[in-house]
């Protein structure tokens, strides 16, 4: 198996925003989310605190817009594995694109670790979007496949979905793998020699 060529990333602009964004993320990752005011993410942007508040509300939007663009990032990578021809294919897109974005994909874990932080009603709306999105996508790709016989008949598609997720975590947990494109192919192989008929 060769992983294959990165998803490109969509362009971040340099925009007061996005460099927002940028640092809130650094900031966040390193104190946790109560351990950052946002006259600190100001100070860190090189705007005024009345500046800051003109793009987020309040510190609760900005932590949510940071999880907002790991969503996206995440919908991307289903998308372009989804646009590959059959399940094989499919998969080794989604590693490869793992691989290319884990720092990234890291970040949103640590980020979304400090979910708790914020109002029941925010974490639930941001909770069910991200399973839409993520686990929603990878199960649509899992149960496509099942449907098209390329994988195992006698586990239904939630239990291979299940695994499959098993399988990709430890490419963005943790300290990266020393050779995470040998990590990512052993994985990959255990999975599909696992759930492709006989």
């Amino acid at each position: 198996m060769t992983v294959p060529p990165s998803l490109p990333s969509a362009p971040i602009p340099d925009t007061t925003r996005a460099r927002i964004l940028t640092e809130a993320a650094r900031l966040f990752v390193a104190s946790g989310y109560h351990g950052v005011s946002m006259r600190e993410v100001a100070a860190a942007v090189g705007v005024t605190k009345p500046a800051l508040y003109h793009h987020y509300a309040d510190k609760e939007a900005l932590f949510l817009a940071m999880l907002e663009g790991t969503l996206d990032g995440l919908s991307r990578l289903v998308g372009h594995a989804q646009a590959q021809a059959g399940v094989r294919a499919q998969l080794e897109t989604l590693v490869g694109d793992l691989l290319a974005s884990a720092p990234e994909q890291r970040v949103g874990l640590q980020l979304a670790g400090e979910l708790r932080h914020v109002s029941p009603e925010r974490r639930a709306a941001f909770e069910d979007e991200y399973r839409r999105v993520w686990m929603g996508g990878l199960s649509g790709l899992i149960e496509e496949a099942s449907r098209r016989g390329e994988l195992r008949a006698d586990l239904p598609p939630a239990v291979l979905t299940r695994a499959l997720l098993a399988l990709l975590y430890p490419l963005v947990t943790g300290a990266p793998p020393a050779d995470p494109h040998g990590t990512a192919r052993a994985l990959l192989s255990v999975y599909l020699d696992g759930a492709t008929p006989r």
